[in-house]
């Protein structure tokens, strides 16, 4: 999850995915597969087109193309690139059924160049580019009339969400050496919260689980330290409300499919909207 726009400060997105590859596994891979199947309601993606915006990784692109698409990857980070370039090496070496390269989600003319697509994939990236809103409406064209669009927007909660900007404004300008530190620190406390809740409850084993089962449990093959130092240090930061999502592609001709919400606390609203066929791109 790696794009960029005119901000003085900037996550290095793809350092963290470069350190997630080393714990990939075939689970982590069958998981992100069967995750798509389940969001996007299909078994199959034989015949479809797969764009991926903002790559990070590329263990979606590679779920995507085991599913049968032919798929495009792009991001704008090149430490990203390069992770999702040695994912095809390893599991698709020589595949000319999926191309990786570098692009932002902000450049129009270089997205007026990848055409239109079945499915149109962007989970936890236009609310780094600094410019969301932009980047939301510059999905709509790249979307086949009749096809897809999966992306996942970060919950607006307010004040809570304001918090959050400032902190992670401040990792980002820390030294790398305290970066690790002031993870700990900030989302330490979080963990003490859960492992409290757990032992009231007399449920320590669920905490435990919710560490070594964590690719499984979130349904998406991830790792839980990447994700929470992605978490902490993704910047630029924009959030939405999952109505404000909603009405947005509404009015601009799509079809609401599927929606799986964070009920109102920290992270991601998924969405699946579907482009109607008779409808002009503004």
């Amino acid at each position: 999850m790696a794009e960029t726009a005119p901000a003085e400060l900037r996550f290095a997105f793809g350092k963290n995915w470069s350190k997630f590859l080393e714990s990939l596994s075939t689970e982590r891979i069958a998981l992100a597969r069967r995750s798509l199947q389940s969001t996007l309601g299909r078994e199959s993606l034989v015949g479809c087109s797969f764009l991926d915006v903002g790559s990070g990784s590329g263990l979606f692109s590679l779920a995507a193309r085991r599913l049968g698409a032919s798929v495009r990857s792009f991001d704008y980070d090149a430490e990203s690139v390069r992770c999702t370039a040695e994912l095809r090496r390893r599991y698709a070496p020589g595949d000319s059924g999926w191309a990786v390269e570098q692009g932002s989600a902000l450049d129009r003319q270089y997205l007026a160049s990848l055409g239109q697509h079945d499915v149109v994939y962007s989970w936890g990236v236009l609310h780094h580019t600094g410019a969301m809103w932009n980047a939301l409406e510059n999905m709509i064209p790249l979307v086949k009339p009749g096809g897809l669009l999966f992306i996942a927007i970060y919950n607006d909660q307010g004040r809570w969400s304001r918090r959050w900007h400032l902190l992670k404004r401040i990792y980002n300008r820390l030294p790398a050496v305290l970066r690790g530190p002031y993870t700990i620190l900030v989302m330490g406390g979080r963990e003490l919260k859960s492992i409290a809740i757990s032992a009231c409850r007399l449920q320590l084993g669920a905490y435990v689980r919710s560490w070594t089962r964590y690719a499984s449990l979130s349904g998406r093959g991830m790792n839980r330290w990447r994700d929470m130092v992605d978490w902490l240090g993704g910047y630029p930061f924009e959030v939405a409300t999952p109505e404000a999502i909603f009405r947005f592609y509404r009015d601009r001709g799509f079809t609401l499919q599927e929606m799986t919400t964070c009920g109102g606390g920290l992270g991601c609203n998924e969405f699946v909207f579907r482009r109607l066929s008779h409808h002009s791109v503004p």
